[in-house]
């Protein structure tokens, strides 16, 4: 029986199978992995995984969807959580001694970035992360200082990891085709992120693009003084965009203190 796209979930399911080998070929699953696919939908790359890995386990919340995955596989080798990402526990899942989880997915877009800052808490668990996204979302987690698409979500997870656009894949890759371009994305926890409270950065990251046209020293005028930001080593005329994640950090570092 074929499964009808749920759009309240975001169900576009990746059918090109050039596609989806690149995209293993990016991931290179090992016998003994640790990993996690979220969203596993039609099982068109948890079957490719599958080839590569011993066990896997997914998370998915579409109940008829996690029907056919129990029918479909061994229980042995695909452990199926059902349920919501955003609520999962990612660090509860086993992993070999002295190893570390692997996370890969094609993420529903209209909760991608909740699910990317819901995994960093458990970033110094996971040794890499490769997600299919929404291309223009990926454009802004890897932007640089300086450019338009700098912004919230970059500070947040360039705090955190380093990150590479690998590909685009176009709308005709998936079936229903979606309305945009998509990417696929390579997260790696950085071993010593900058020392932070992230509590703070997010406070001061979160005020700082609340008002992306002015300059920083009026976005922040609540929390800083205008020698405190240069104290910081961050120019009072500059937009939030021009502040490189050092900076920020340096605020959130001047609020601990």
């Amino acid at each position: 029986m074929k499964h009808i796209p749920r759009k309240r979930f975001g169900q576009n399911f990746l059918t090109d199978d050039g596609v989806l080998h690149d995209i293993i070929r990016a991931i290179d699953p090992r016998p003994d992995d640790s990993m996690v696919e979220i969203g596993p939908g039609l099982a068109a790359m948890t079957r490719l995984l599958l080839e590569s890995v011993r066990r896997l386990h997914v998370v998915e919340l579409d109940r008829d969807l996690v029907a056919r995955l129990k029918k479909a596989f061994d229980p042995e080798r695909l452990v199926v959580h059902e349920g919501d990402a955003l609520q999962f526990d990612f660090g509860s899942i086993p992993v070999a001694e002295g190893g570390k989880l692997r996370v890969v997915g094609n993420l529903p877009y209209n909760i991608s970035s909740p699910l990317l800052f819901h995994l960093a808490q458990i970033a110094p668990q996971v040794q890499d992360q490769h997600f299919m996204l929404q291309k223009e979302v990926v454009e802004r987690m890897v932007a640089e200082p300086g450019s338009k698409a700098f912004g919230r979500l970059s500070v947040m997870l360039q705090w955190r990891y380093y990150m590479e656009l690998l590909f685009v894949v176009p709308p005709s890759a998936f079936d229903p085709p979606p309305s945009v371009d998509s990417a696929i994305v390579r997260m790696i926890p950085l071993p010593q992120p900058l020392d932070c409270d992230v509590a703070l950065l997010e406070k001061v990251v979160t005020q700082a693009f609340s008002q992306r046209r002015k300059v920083i020293r009026n976005c922040l005028s609540g929390m800083f003084s205008e020698q405190q930001l240069i104290d910081a080593g961050v120019d009072p005329q500059a937009r939030p965009e021009a502040v490189p994640v050092e900076g920020f950090v340096a605020l959130a570092n001047l609020l601990r203190r």
